[in-house]
C-alpha cells in the first residue's frame, strides 16, 4: 500500500511539475513578446503594411514581426486580420506567413543556449527592473528579462517533470513506435500543439525530451514537423466568420506546413543523417540540435515554396471560391510624385482620399447601428475595422497634406487645403464616436442591460437621421453642393433638438421605473455620441459653404 501511495505521489509530482512548468514557460514567452512589442512601439502593423510589396519583402517582414512578438501564431493572426480588413493582399500575406515560420525558430535557438541554471537570477533581475523603476522603457526591458528567465525556469520544471518517464514501459513503446512510424510522430506533434496552442512550447518540450535521451532523433524530427502543422489551428480559428480572403490566408498557412512536412517525410532518412552530422561536426548540445533542425526545416520549406506563391494563391482561391468582397482600406490616391510635379493634382488626389475616408465613416456608423439592433458581433468587428481604416487614412492624408503645404499654391488651393485638413480631423473624430457606440453596446450585452422597445425605436430614429446627415455632408463636399450643405445645417439643428427631447423622454421612463440606471447611462451616452457626430457633419457642411471655424 505504501509503494502504491509513493507511486501516486511520484505521478502527481510529475504532472504538477510538467503542467506548472508549461504554464510558466508560456507566460515567459508572452511576457517576452509583450515587452518586445512595447519596446518596438506601435510599429508592427506598419512593418507589415509598408514592407510587403512583394513576397520576398513579406518574408522578411514576417521574420521581424515574429521575432518581436515571439509567436508565429500572433503574426499569422495579425496577417489574417489585415487581409480581412483589406490592408494586405493574399499574395502579400503568403510571404508574411512564410517569414513567420522562420521567425518562430528563434525561441528554439534561445532554449538551445542552455542557461537554465541562471533562470532564477534572471527572473530576479527582471522583477527588479519592473518594480523599482518608474521609466516605461525600463519596465519594458524588465518585462523582456523577466519573461526570458521565466521561459528557462518553466523549461527546467517541465524537464524535471519528464524525467520519470524513462521508468514507464508504455512511454518506451511509444517512442519506438514513433521511430518506426514517422506518421505517428507527426500526429502526436500536431495534436499536442493544437491543445497547447503554441509550437514554441511543444518544440521546447521536444528539446527537453531529446536532451534527456527520452526520444531519439528519428522519432523527434516527425514530432517537430507535426508541431509546425499544429500551430496553424489558431489562424484557422481566427479566420472563422472572417472574409473569404482571410480564410484563404489561413488555409495557405495550413497548406504551406503540410507540403513542407510531406517533402521532409519523403527524405526523412537523409534529413536525419544531415542533422546528426551537423550535431557531430558543430558539437551541438541536444537542445540546439533540435533548434537547428527546426530552423533548417522552416527556412528550406520557405525557399522551396517561395517561387510558387502565385500558385499557392491560385490553389486556395479554387479551394475557397467566392467573391473576396474586400474593401481596399489602404490609401489609393496619395502618390508623392504629384506633390513635386503638380500640387493642384495632388490636392485633388487628397480630396478623393478624404471622400473615401468619409464613406468609411458613414458605413461604420451604419454598422454600429446594426450591432445595436441585432447584437451580431460581425457588425461590431466591421465597425472597428472601419475605425482602424479611418485612423490609418487620417495619418496618411495628414502627412500628405503637410508635405503639400510646403509647395506654392494659389489662394483658392490654399483655402481648399485648409478645408481638407479640418475635414480629415472631423471624420477621424466621427470614427471615434461610432467606436464609442460599439463599446456602449458591448457594455450593454456584457451586463445584460435591458433597453425598452420605445427607447430602441428612439435610438434608431436618431441613428437614421445622423447617418443621412453625415452622408449628405460627404456628398456636399464631393460636389461642393451648397444646397445640400444647407440641408445638413438644418438637419444638425434637428439632431440637437432630438438629443434634448430623447434625453427628457428617457428620464421620464426611468422615473416611471421602465428603465434601469444602467440602461439610462447607455442610452444617454449613445445619443450624446450621435449628437457629436452631427456637430462634425455640420463642420464639414460649413466648410463647403465657406464658413470659417
Amino acid at each position: 500500500m505504501k509503494e502504491l501511495n509513493s507511486l501516486e505521489l511520484d505521478v502527481q509530482r510529475m504532472i504538477f511539475e510538467f503542467i506548472g512548468g508549461l504554464g510558466i514557460f508560456l507566460f515567459g514567452i508572452k511576457s517576452m513578446g509583450d515587452g518586445l512589442q512595447k519596446s518596438a512601439g506601435d510599429k508592427l502593423r506598419d512593418i507589415l503594411d509598408k514592407f510587403t510589396t512583394n513576397p520576398l519583402m513579406g518574408v522578411l517582414a514576417g521574420i521581424v514581426v515574429t521575432v518581436l512578438l515571439q509567436t508565429s501564431t500572433g503574426t499569422t493572426v495579425i496577417t489574417v486580420g489585415l487581409v480581412s480588413a483589406g490592408f494586405m493582399t493574399l499574395r502579400q500575406a503568403i510571404g508574411v506567413i512564410m517569414g513567420a515560420n522562420i521567425g518562430t525558430t528563434i525561441t528554439a535557438f534561445i532554449i538551445g543556449i542552455k542557461i537554465s541554471a541562471y533562470a532564477l537570477p534572471i527572473i530576479a533581475a527582471g522583477a527588479l527592473l519592473l518594480f523599482f523603476f518608474k521609466s516605461k522603457k525600463v519596465h519594458n526591458i524588465g518585462q523582456i528579462v523577466f519573461g526570458f528567465g521565466s521561459l528557462f525556469y518553466g523549461l527546467n520544471l517541465m524537464g524535471d517533470g519528464m524525467k520519470p518517464l524513462r521508468e514507464f514501459e508504455t512511454f518506451h513503446e511509444l517512442t519506438v513506435s514513433m521511430s518506426s512510424n514517422p506518421l505517428l510522430g507527426v500526429f502526436i506533434g500536431t495534436l499536442f500543439t493544437v491543445v497547447v496552442q503554441s509550437s514554441s512550447a511543444t518544440i521546447g518540450i521536444l528539446q527537453e525530451l531529446f536532451g534527456q535521451g527520452l526520444v531519439d532523433l528519428q522519432a523527434a524530427l516527425p514530432v517537430l514537423f507535426g508541431d509546425n502543422i499544429g500551430t496553424t489551428i489558431t489562424a484557422v480559428l481566427a479566420s472563422i466568420g472572417a472574409t473569404v480572403a482571410a480564410r484563404r490566408a489561413a488555409l495557405t498557412h495550413v497548406i504551406f506546413n503540410l507540403l513542407g512536412t510531406i517533402v521532409f517525410l519523403l527524405i526523412l532518412p537523409l534529413y536525419t543523417s544531415l542533422i546528426a552530422a551537423i550535431q557531430t561536426n558543430l558539437q551541438l548540445n541536444p537542445e540546439m540540435t533540435i533548434a537547428f533542425a527546426h530552423g533548417i526545416f522552416n527556412t528550406t520549406n520557405t525557399l522551396i515554396q517561395l517561387p510558387f506563391v502565385g500558385f499557392l494563391a491560385f490553389l486556395v482561391t479554387k479551394l475557397i471560391p467566392g467573391d473576396e468582397s474586400v474593401v481596399e482600406y489602404k490609401a489609393k490616391h496619395l502618390d508623392p510624385l504629384f506633390i513635386e510635379q503638380s500640387p493642384s493634382i495632388a490636392l485633388g488626389q487628397a480630396k478623393e482620399e478624404v471622400l473615401r475616408m468619409g464613406q468609411f465613416a458613414a458605413i461604420g456608423l451604419e454598422e454600429s447601428n446594426t450591432y445595436l439592433k441585432t447584437s451580431t458581433k460581425k457588425h461590431a468587428d466591421m465597425a472597428l475595422q472601419l475605425e482602424d481604416a479611418i485612423n490609418n487614412l487620417d495619418r496618411k492624408i495628414t502627412d500628405y497634406l503637410v508635405l503639400l503645404s510646403r509647395k506654392e499654391m494659389s489662394f483658392a488651393e490654399s483655402e481648399e487645403h485648409t478645408m481638407l485638413m479640418d475635414t480629415v480631423r472631423d471624420i477621424e473624430r466621427i470614427g471615434d464616436h461610432f467606436e464609442n457606440v460599439v463599446e456602449l453596446v458591448d457594455y450593454k450585452l456584457a451586463n445584460k442591460v435591458k433597453i425598452t422597445d420605445q427607447a430602441l425605436a428612439d435610438l434608431n430614429e436618431m441613428f437614421e437621421l445622423t447617418i443621412q446627415t453625415l452622408k449628405d455632408a460627404i456628398t456636399a463636399l464631393d460636389d461642393k453642393n451648397t444646397e445640400l450643405a444647407s440641408k445638413v445645417i438644418t438637419a444638425e439643428e434637428q439632431i440637437d433638438k432630438m438629443e434634448r427631447s430623447l434625453r427628457k423622454k428617457h428620464i421620464l421612463r426611468m422615473n416611471e421605473g421602465q428603465c434601469s440606471g444602467q440602461a439610462g447611462i447607455v442610452f444617454v451616452d449613445i445619443i450624446s455620441n450621435l449628437e457629436r457626430i452631427g456637430d462634425h457633419s455640420l463642420n464639414i457642411a460649413e466648410a463647403v459653404l465657406g464658413y470659417r471655424k
